[in-house]
């Protein structure tokens, strides 16, 4: 990873793709999701794909896509830990450094607080610094989440590692809003919660659904505040800058046969089990504590 973190930052500075590739890390082309047979799967209700993966092979390199809010960190994280693998967000590296008073934490503030999306050049120097770290650690394989946003940034993550498998998360704006707006944070432990109790009917042959919140519990429940751009404003205008950005980013993926395209049905109980079935793989912590 610290290669990768080196060739990043040459990327970044405008190094040619031909020296970019002389540093090239090895690449961990473990994968054996075929995309177009999950999203079949999931499609069709399939409880496999064709081709097998062990989950005991811990050097996946995936990506994670989806709007602000769709629930990118919480599967990417549950998928890290099921791999054993890191999972990379963008936007914590974005929120340490904001609190750290770093040398881009002026910076950073005013872009947030305005919705916008942050430069490649100050993702790309975050993300670099994760990678190190996780080099210092040992750490093999990754998830990423937040990255890449744009082409250039899909283009220079291409020139320097192969990556597996993107999976793009899906989620109807209405629910999208409900859940940036209904986010709170535990200003003492942390702690992550969601208010919002989101119920759609069903009409016009669009399904219903349901999210229930995530509750804190009791001792953080006094305690409990909102991120300062989770406003509706500036929810609706990050949603809009990232649709508009994003089509080329998974026109990049899907054109290279990497894209999976995953419809959230609801909230975790019932997303979960269907993302594993189009990832062909299991919880077996998952099963026992719902057998239990």
């Amino acid at each position: 990873m610290a290669v990768l973190s080196r060739v990043l930052r040459l990327r970044a500075a405008g190094v040619d793709r031909f020296a970019v590739r002389s540093f090239r890390s090895s690449s961990w082309r473990n994968s054996e999701i075929d995309p177009k047979a999950a999203a079949a799967s999931q499609q069709l209700g399939e409880k496999a794909l064709p081709l097998q993966r062990d989950v005991k092979d811990r050097n996946v390199q995936w990506v994670f896509l989806g709007c602000p809010g769709v629930g990118k960190g919480t599967y990417a994280s549950k998928l890290s830990t099921l791999l054993g693998v890191p999972h990379i967000a963008t936007g914590d590296l974005v929120r340490d450094e904001l609190s750290s008073s770093g040398p881009l934490a002026k910076q950073l503030e005013e872009v947030v607080n305005q919705g916008k999306l942050v430069s490649d050049e100050i993702i790309i120097n975050l993300l670099s610094k994760r990678l190190e770290a996780s080099s210092a650690k040992g750490e093999t394989g990754f998830i990423l989440d937040g990255f890449p946003r744009t082409i250039r940034q899909a283009e220079i993550l291409e020139g320097v590692t192969e990556i597996d498998l993107v999976i793009n998360l899906k989620l109807r704006e209405e629910a999208l809003l409900a859940k940036c707006l209904g986010r709170r944070i535990c200003s003492e432990c942390g702690g992550n919660y969601n208010v919002a109790s989101i119920d759609i009917k069903a009409e016009e042959g669009d399904p219903g659904m349901y999210m229930s919140p995530l509750l804190p519990p009791p001792h953080c429940a006094s305690k409990l505040i909102s991120r300062s751009d989770d406003t509706e404003e500036v929810v609706k205008r990050r949603l809009r800058i990232y649709n508009e950005m994003s089509q080329p980013v998974e026109e990049f993926y899907r054109s290279r046969g990497k894209l999976l395209e995953f419809d959230l049905p609801g909230g975790i109980p019932e997303s979960w089990p269907k993302l594993l079935r189009a990832l062909n793989l299991e919880d077996h912590d998952d099963k026992q504590s719902a057998a239990a």
